[in-house]
């Protein structure tokens, strides 16, 4: 943690949170301690000075060790502002030339400029400018997308190329490096969870462009202003997005919020008894309002560490404990195969391991869901294997067989090889290893371009079948070794 790594008390002990300062100084038990140090210890105007400036490092310590914004945000400035007012008044506290109080004026200094340090480190990270990159690109794409036509009035039906594209900002948004540091964890969460709760709304709204809604009017008197909050859900969801995504200018959540309950009230107090299609009508309309509501308290999950510190989820850990598993029986494949035996063959384990990992909760967490995607993966990597190898120990070939048929089976024979490698491998990019498995199997490729089937549609097929298995080891290679975290 921060605290303990860069900061210290007056004393030279580790920065506690302020605990010390709790009494004005330190316990009686302390003062007897240290005779010297009694002489100078808040009697003294400099030391008792020195301990409020202290107090008051330790209540901004927490705020700028969660701190997960940027160099031009208010909340920055006032963090900046405070900490160098304190780094002033410590520099100002006459010490009488007495070494004591020069050595606690020194540490109180240092605590201050570790503390701004920290806070300009993390505001300018190069991760932390990546996710603000990222998150421009979105509020661009949905401001072009869904809210400038929704303000003009004009047509809002979402894009399948929209859709994709906030899918495709949501895996570079998982992949963004935060070294395990707090205030990048918990910018890259709030950047998710803004995110997906976008696509799930537009989500939302693609499938509202599919129904065969609103009914008509002449179906019961109660269809009309159903029909008029419909209309007004969908301003609503529009509104929502622009809020998700900092694009509202005098919108609030809680004035949102208070629209879209005073929906449900109004909804609630229609008479629709004895018309099921007008019940069922009504009912699809408060889920939709529901499924707003929902993605108002964002501010306040940001703040719970457990959200965005994923190394404590139960779900992580659920994951981890299978990716242990699957490690061991990758193991004991690659040992039975080094030892020409092919009787291990834990398939039936695996697949329990992939409907296990299916089970998984992931709460809508794109983190979440990627780790088990990579789990996943790791899961059918061992099975293709094991299927390759016994598709080529039972391969029997006839006088008959196809030339180009054959040169095919001889790559996946290499490829089998590879994979082997591959999925013992353990380094990193820079090895020479990896760097020698990428370029036997990017010529593995190469072989099977160079493959002419000559007309013959099996060796079509197999030469089709042995490319994308040559990708798809060349993928897990690469997920194997791009330092991906939580």
């Amino acid at each position: 943690m921060f605290h303990s790594r860069t900061t210290n008390s007056l004393f030279g002990k580790p920065f506690d949170g302020g605990k010390r300062m709790d009494n004005g100084g330190p316990q009686p038990h302390q003062q007897q301690q240290h005779a010297t140090q009694q002489q100078y210890q808040p009697q003294h105007p400099a030391m008792m000075r020195l301990y409020e400036i202290q107090r008051e490092v330790a209540s901004l310590g927490p705020q700028v060790c969660t701190f997960s914004g940027l160099q031009n945000d208010r909340e920055y400035k006032r963090l900046e502002r405070e900490l160098t007012r304190l780094l002033l008044e410590a520099d100002q506290v006459d010490t009488e030339g007495r070494a004591e109080l020069q050595g606690a004026r020194k540490r109180a200094a240092q605590e201050v400029e570790s503390l701004l340090r920290y806070l300009e480190e993390n505001a300018t990270h190069p991760s932390r400018l990546a996710i603000e990159e990222l998150s421009r690109d979105a509020r661009r794409m949905v401001d072009e997308g869904v809210v400038a036509p929704q303000r003009a009035g004009g047509p809002t039906e979402i894009s399948d190329e929209l859709v994709d594209a906030l899918q495709e900002l949501i895996l570079k948004l998982t992949q963004v490096k935060t070294g395990g540091r707090v205030p990048l964890r918990k910018a890259r969460y709030r950047a998710l969870t803004r995110l997906c709760a976008v696509q799930d709304v537009i989500e939302g709204r693609t499938k509202q462009q599919t129904l065969s809604l609103p009914l008509s009017g002449d179906t019961h008197e109660a269809v009309h202003r159903i029909n008029q909050v419909m209309a007004q859900v969908g301003v609503a969801r529009s509104q929502l997005v622009a809020l998700l995504m900092g694009l509202s200018g005098r919108d609030s959540c809680a004035h949102l919020s208070r629209i879209l309950t005073e929906m449900l009230v109004e909804l609630d107090a229609l008479d629709v008894s004895g018309n099921a299609a007008v019940r069922n009508y009504r009912k699809q309309v408060v889920e939709e309002i529901n499924g707003l509501l929902k993605h108002l308290d964002l501010e306040v999950e940001g703040d719970d560490t457990r959200r965005y510190d994923l190394a404590q989820n139960n779900s992580i850990r659920e994951i981890e404990a299978l990716r242990g598993h699957v490690s061991h029986l990758r193991g004991e494949v690659l040992r039975h195969c080094g030892m020409g035996e092919f009787s291990f063959r834990p398939k039936a384990e695996l697949q329990s391991l992939l409907t296990h990992l299916d089970q998984v909760d992931t709460a809508k967490n794109p983190c979440i869901r990627e780790a088990r995607r990579r789990a996943v993966l790791e899961v059918q990597a061992i099975i293709t294997f094991l299927d390759l190898r016994e598709a080529l120990a039972r391969r029997q070939p006839g006088p008959a067989e196809h030339p180009s048929h054959r040169a095919v089976w001889l790559v996946l024979g290499s490829l089998s090889d590879l994979q082997a490698q591959v999925l013992g491998f353990d380094g990193k990019r820079a090895d020479k290893s990896y760097m020698m498995l990428e370029e036997l199997l990017t010529k593995q490729l190469l072989a099977l371009d160079a493959v002419d089937p000559q007309g013959d549609e099996g060796t079509k097929m197999a030469r089709k079948q042995a490319v994308k298995f040559a990708q798809n080891i060349l993928s897990y290679l690469d997920m194997k070794t791009d330092e991906w975290e939580y």
